[in-house]
């Protein structure tokens, strides 16, 4: 029947101001944390840069598969079988052993019990098969194991590019995942990315490593270019330290040389070994190497044992802090590509916003003067209802601080036909019931009651559309179809609660009144 107790109206009116005033704060000064929940814009609407990274995951599996290599050798060293011709080609691993050793390799493998499992279990979760073609073993990744190595990479980049992002101290950026080998940045209110592009674009992969002319050292050596990419040096393939062992890293004037250095600091075990290593190291060069560029190649004097030192490099105060940066958040563990870019300036992105609240207005008003003059004093309610739907709507967007793009504002003008859409059924429904039922809260509680089936029917499917639309699209299909299900919830809501209680309080007082609608 048409009733609502006290108990719903002071629930319902308490729910509806409640929300009015949540989404009021994104025009009003309300000096309460909670009310400072604000929507925010998104790059169409505020501008900013947009950048689409995908991750280059060849080094990192040939990475580990050189890790493999190692443990591979001291393995069946320890167990004299002598393990030949290992190298690896196009992202496999080959080897061979002599033919009375075959057998002991593939139970060493695949035998869990085996002493091998310990090392193979470092390696196991990223799913290796191992197979013996032309009496040469290969290993190599099964599609599982490069599934969830590009999962890991991909958790392991998000986390650094998100740290650096955040080091730069960028207003409110987006960072998602895109696929398994793709992560989104979204920029507001950066108009200019090229700062933010170089610093994504490097690995960040340090290490020191001693400087050599004995091309036959026992680590192997490389001849590796300085940043100005015309002097070279052969360094040592031996790793002194690695970024790992950095604690901290910022930008200093050093005061005797007045240049700009980066000074660092390291932890217990980076101190322990740069300290063995200054300590015999004395006289040598010590190469700094950053994405395989030689920053500097400074001369050991003396020991250094404090656990701590200096980067120098001819650095403006400005690169010298992109260092530190770099240093602090880590090295990628595989280098990015910028594949997609765009970028929406603040101009473009006020024009966008100007032109979604005209249509919104000339939507809006022609909705409203239509519904008014269809059905007069319901029209009137209805019209009441919608702009009280709107307002939940903003609310709960604040509520969760959404991301408002121009797709966005398409799926709130939506919202409001679909909101005139589910009350024309009903009044039309009701219509149908006053041909057939005099008593007027009779033909009004059939009329809401009859029409409740095909208007949760064309709402859910839509939701339900929405909800896909959600989880399997990217971007402004995103934006769309969030706020458009939410348009959904609150339509709903704002019918069979607001609409129809004004409703009732109306038919309640004129039910004896004829022609009502």
């Amino acid at each position: 029947m048409l009733y609502f107790s006290k108990f719903r109206i002071v629930l319902i009116s308490l729910l509806s101001l409640i929300f009015i005033l949540i989404a009021s704060s994104n025009f009003l000064k309300i000096d309460n944390n909670f009310f400072n929940k604000k929507i925010n814009l998104g790059l169409d609407l505020q501008g900013g840069s947009y950048l689409l990274l995908e991750i280059d995951n060849s080094p990192v599996i040939e990475q580990k598969l050189q890790n493999l290599t190692i443990i591979i050798k001291n393995f069946f060293k320890e167990k004299n079988v002598r393990v030949k011709n290992l190298k690896i080609s196009n992202q496999n691993l080959f080897f061979s052993v002599d033919n009375e050793f075959k057998q002991i390799v593939l139970d060493s493998f695949n035998d869990k019990e085996s002493d091998l499992n310990p090392y193979y279990l470092r390696f196991k979760s990223h799913q290796l098969n191992i197979t013996e073609v032309n009496e040469v073993f290969k290993v190599e990744y099964s599609r599982q194991g490069i599934v969830e190595l590009k999962t890991s990479s991909q958790d392991q980049a998000l986390e650094i590019v998100r740290r650096r992002i955040d080091e730069i101290g960028t207003n409110e950026p987006n960072i998602l995942k895109r696929g398994n080998d793709r992560i989104l940045v979204e920029l507001p209110g950066l108009d200019d990315p090229k700062r933010i592009k170089t610093l994504l674009g490097k690995t960040a992969n340090l290490t020191f490593r001693f400087v050599t002319n004995n091309t036959e050292d026992s680590f192997g050596a490389e001849k590796l270019k300085y940043e100005n990419n015309i002097e070279e040096a052969t360094v040592s393939k031996r790793i002194i330290l690695s970024g790992d062992n950095l604690l901290d890293a910022q930008p200093r004037m050093d005061g005797q040389s007045n240049e700009t250095v980066v000074s660092f600091t390291l932890d217990r075990v980076g101190a322990k070994r740069f300290g063995k290593a200054t300590s015999t190291g004395i006289g040598k060069q010590l190469a700094i190497v950053l994405d395989g560029k030689i920053i500097s190649a400074p001369v050991i004097r003396d020991t250094i044992a404090s656990g701590s030192g200096q980067i120098s490099g001819g650095f403006t105060f400005q690169s010298a802090t992109d260092l530190a940066l770099l240093l602090r958040s880590g090295a990628l563990p595989a280098p990015l590509n910028i594949i997609e870019e765009r970028t929406v300036g603040p101009d473009l992105g006020q024009d966008s916003i100007n032109a979604g609240i005209i249509a919104l207005i000339i939507g809006f008003t022609l909705v409203i003067v239509f519904i008014f003059v269809k059905y007069k004093i319901f029209g009137l309610i209805t019209n009441l209802a919608l702009i009280i739907n709107l307002f939940l709507l903003v609310g709960v967007l604040t509520i969760f601080e959404a991301t408002l793009t121009l797709p966005g504002i398409a799926g709130i003008i939506l919202t409001v036909g679909m909101a005139v859409d589910a009350n024309v059924l009903i009044f039309e429904r009701i219509k149908e019931e006053l041909k057939n039922e005099k008593n007027n809260l009779i033909a009004f509680d059939g009329g809401y009651t009859k029409s409740r089936t095909a208007i949760l029917d064309a709402n859910i499917t839509t939701l339900i559309a929405a909800i896909i639309l959600f989880f399997m699209g990217s971007g402004p299909i995103k934006g769309f179809s969030l706020t458009l299900g939410i348009g959904i919830l609150t339509t709903l809501f704002s019918v069979y609660f607001i609409a129809r209680l004004l409703t009732v309080i109306y038919v309640s007082k004129n039910k004896e009144k004829e022609g009502l609608i």
